[in-house]
């Protein structure tokens, strides 16, 4: 039963009757208790809604076009709370952010929900067996699994969960079921990386074509582990073995199946200071939420939007200065874009700032975890031209505030800048740059 918060004007919930403030019990003899359950019985043509209203019981019988919705609002879009973790992963990241951050930063998701609509990871510790048939029933595809490891006392170990090791029959469930899964493989040095790593490759492997991807990627460890699992970062070695590990298994998958199923996040590479693949390599870039292909990516649709506007034959109004600031891991990338521009462009002068990080430590290099006091140290002192890039993802959702809550206004004036984020694909990077 789930709280109706609003009606909307002059929709056929309006015309039913139903009112702001009624229960939501059932849809056509479902049982209602959140939007996957709402989302899933309201496509029917004939519904027929059971409403609490002062203690009673109202019955509704609404026509409509098979898809159309009916106007109900709800207090939130899952219609219910999130549901928070239930593990002490080793490697949790939220475990190792300092005190005085916001609120939100310390809540960790573990939702099936999200995973559908957000395209969140759950390790399936938050899901009972009548959960995983709600999902197979309502075909919810593809889910998204932080696996770690199918060793189960491993995967136990790691998720600090009893459970963690006997909910990974939940993914032969999703398989008979139907249900494609992505999955990621977060590596901890001398947990369950080397032979470990192999088993667990070759067990999602068995899963294919239902497993149609599995994310590589290293753990991010701040200088916040006091009191924690004793983790250590990955040399330039050690990325370089992890590397040839997975790119053995992916030669070994395409010969059985067709498909090479394994990626390796960017960071692989740029921590082994070796060269990216080839876009081939990504097979369409189903994980690039994950780090993985981001780059190559991002440089394709930067060339082929430069190479639009040449066609087209843009050229700048007026001389143009600006910058650009990054983490280390991504900054030779960006310098090299932002130098192409400079060629291609007469009149452009794009600078671009490399920013470690210090509010968590070095070992974190991704631009997305940069905050603005460590931005405004790195660049109070600089000739930062007309205009001031940032990634967007160095903000919140909402587009204002930092990690650290300095909000971006506020740091616009300390450096009397304009400060502009900038979404990660070639298309915005190059149009904002060119100030399109």
């Amino acid at each position: 039963m789930v709280k109706i918060s609003g009606i909307e004007k002059k929709s056929l919930a309006e015309k039913a009757g139903l009112l702001a403030g009624d229960f939501l019990i059932s849809i056509s003899d479902n049982e209602i208790n959140d939007v996957l359950d709402y989302r899933f019985y309201i496509t029917e043509k004939k519904l027929k809604l059971k409403v609490q209203r002062d203690g009673k019981e109202l019955i509704f019988d609404i026509k409509k076009p098979q898809y159309d919705d009916i106007g109900l609002e709800f207090s939130t879009y899952l219609m219910d709370e999130k549901h928070s973790c239930t593990n002490k992963c080793v490697f949790c990241f939220i475990d190792q952010n300092p005190c005085g951050m916001r609120e939100m930063c310390y809540f960790k998701d573990d939702d099936s929900r999200m995973s559908f609509f957000y395209g969140n990871y759950v390790t399936l510790t938050n899901m009972k067996e009548a959960e995983v048939e709600r999902l197979i029933k309502m075909r919810i595809s593809p889910i998204n699994i932080s696996v770690h490891t199918t060793n189960p006392a491993l995967r136990c170990k790691m998720l600090n969960n009893r459970f963690a090791g006997d909910v990974l029959r939940y993914m032969d469930m999703f398989r008979d079921g139907g249900i494609s899964m992505n999955c990621q493989i977060v590596l901890c040095k001398g947990l369950n990386d080397g032979k470990e790593l192999e088993r667990t490759l070759d067990d999602l492997a068995t899963l294919f074509p239902s497993v149609e991807s599995v994310a590589v990627v290293p753990s991010g460890l701040t200088k916040y582990r006091e009191g924690l699992y004793p983790l250590e970062d990955f040399s330039r070695e050690d990325a370089k073995e992890v590397i040839k590990l997975v790119n053995k298994k992916r030669r070994e998958f395409e010969e059985k199946t067709g498909h090479t199923i394994v990626q390796c996040s960017d960071e692989w590479y740029l921590k082994a200071g070796i060269e990216l693949p080839d876009e081939d390599y990504y097979d369409g870039y189903p994980q690039l939420d994950n780090g993985v292909g981001l780059i190559k990516s991002m440089e394709n649709e930067v060339l082929f939007r430069i190479d639009e506007l040449k066609d087209e034959g843009f050229c700048l109004d007026e001389p143009r200065h600006i910058s650009s600031v990054t983490g280390e891991a991504a900054y030779p990338f960006i310098s090299r874009m932002a130098k192409r521009l400079e060629e291609e462009f007469d009149g452009l002068t794009f600078d671009v700032y490399e920013c470690k990080n210090d509010f968590f430590g070095h070992s974190v290099n991704v631009a997305g975890l940069l905050v603005g006091g460590d931005v405004y140290n790195r660049l109070e002192n600089e000739n930062l031209g007309q205009e001031l890039l940032i990634p967007s993802v160095m903000l919140r959702h909402e587009g204002d505030l930092f990690l650290d809550n300095m909000h971006i206004d506020e740091l616009s004036q300390k450096l009397n800048i304009q400060i502009t984020p900038v979404l990660c694909n070639g298309d915005d990077f190059v149009n904002t740059a060119l100030g399109i």
